[in-house]
């Protein structure tokens, strides 16, 4: 599947494929001149820690080699703060879904779901909640139900409901900046909700890898200490730093661009009989394209595209909880900035036509 990616030379979804060279020219052309770093101090690490402080409205900030690692270190240190080990978040949040269970065998940490997997949190949800737990972790947007924002009061009321209860407030905000549009609001404004923010560097901005974690200065000291017993102070983290700092300050002015065309994009959409937009309109550069057809015929139309006219839309298909329907993740970056909607709209349409007129195996 990697190499068929790499084969094409045109892309529906975030930023399409670039050639390391180019990777790296790019990081040069937008920070210029920039020292490296010695196990995780000083250098552009430093730069992009500073950097992170002021766009969060943060006192503190930490890179992180991966999120994964960043949000098990915020639970670790919240429950050890409060002295209490549940955890409260949504079903289908990346850490119960994605991680192994990794707050569970790494940390004995106890996680909680509040809500229902195919909605947001609502305050009734936390409100049926008895127990004090030690943080509250909302995603913003939340990804697996097609990037869904609570509104801003909702917002204020659940992270103030929490804090009343002595429980901490962690924002995953991998794609914090994509939401932003939808809040009118900067994202210093957005994570004075919350205790900890987590940002990542890659998943709408199009870094190498990596995130940072910030909040106050205490928990940012003691999330350095996590970092090195969790592996992740390597000795040199200057190439995911910089990739981070470079792909924040090219591609975060452009997200409300990407937003604005992926409503475009929606819109066009949804004359297709066969196609749910989810949400619609969408509310972040993101949506869930559910779609009448079969799982294994859609994906070898996609992939018939990619070898005949070296066009990648998706390599998969999730099925959903109607037999007849399967879902796709529509993600607006530079790439498909290139894609009128009208065009989007064609492409859709032929995999669906290809796939509906496959013979059976």
């Amino acid at each position: 599947m990697g190499e068929l990616y790499a084969s094409c030379t045109r892309f529906l979804n975030g930023h399409g494929a670039r050639q390391p060279d180019r990777v790296l020219s790019d990081i040069v052309d937008e920070l210029g001149d920039f020292h490296i770093d010695t196990y995780g101090d000083g250098g552009v690490v430093a730069d992009l820690e500073a950097e992170a402080c002021e766009l969060l409205g943060k006192p503190a900030a930490v890179f992180m080699p991966s999120g994964t690692m960043a949000q098990q270190i915020a639970m670790r240190i919240h429950a050890d703060r409060t002295g209490r080990d549940v955890l409260l978040w949504h079903p289908t949040c990346h850490l119960a879904l994605h991680e192994g269970e990794a707050v569970v065998r790494l940390h004995r940490l106890q996680p909680r779901p509040v809500g229902n997997t195919h909605r947001l949190i609502t305050m009734a949800d936390l409100e049926e909640v008895a127990e004090y737990a030690a943080v509250l972790l909302l995603e913003l947007p939340q990804r697996e139900i097609g990037g869904q924002l609570p509104e801003w009061d909702d917002l204020v009321a659940q992270t103030g409901l929490a804090r009343s209860h002595g429980t901490a407030t962690h924002l995953d905000g991998a794609r914090l900046l994509e939401s932003l549009p939808f809040y009118q609001r900067t994202a210093a404004e957005v994570a004075a909700l919350f205790d900890s923010v987590y940002l990542s560097l890659y998943k709408g901005i199009g870094g190498l890898a990596g995130c940072v974690l910030a909040g106050d200065e205490q928990l940012v000291v003691e999330a350095r200490e996590w970092r090195r017993r969790h592996g992740g102070t390597l000795f040199r983290l200057w190439p995911y730093a910089a990739a981070g700092l470079a792909a924040l300050r090219r591609r975060g002015p452009r997200i409300p661009r990407y937003v604005e065309h992926a409503r475009a994009i929606a819109a066009e959409l949804a004359t297709l009989e066969e196609v749910t937009v989810v949400p619609d309109p969408p509310v972040t550069n993101m949506a869930h394209l559910h779609i009448e057809t079969e799982g294994e015929a859609f994906k070898a139309a996609a992939r018939s595209l990619a070898i005949e006219d070296k066009i990648w839309t998706w390599g998969y298909a999730q099925p959903t909880a109607l037999p007849d329907r399967v879902a796709v993740e529509l993600v607006v970056g530079d790439a498909t900035l290139d894609w009128p909607p009208e065009e989007v709209r064609g492409m859709l349409a032929l995999l669906i036509e290809r796939a509906l007129s496959r013979p059976d195996d």
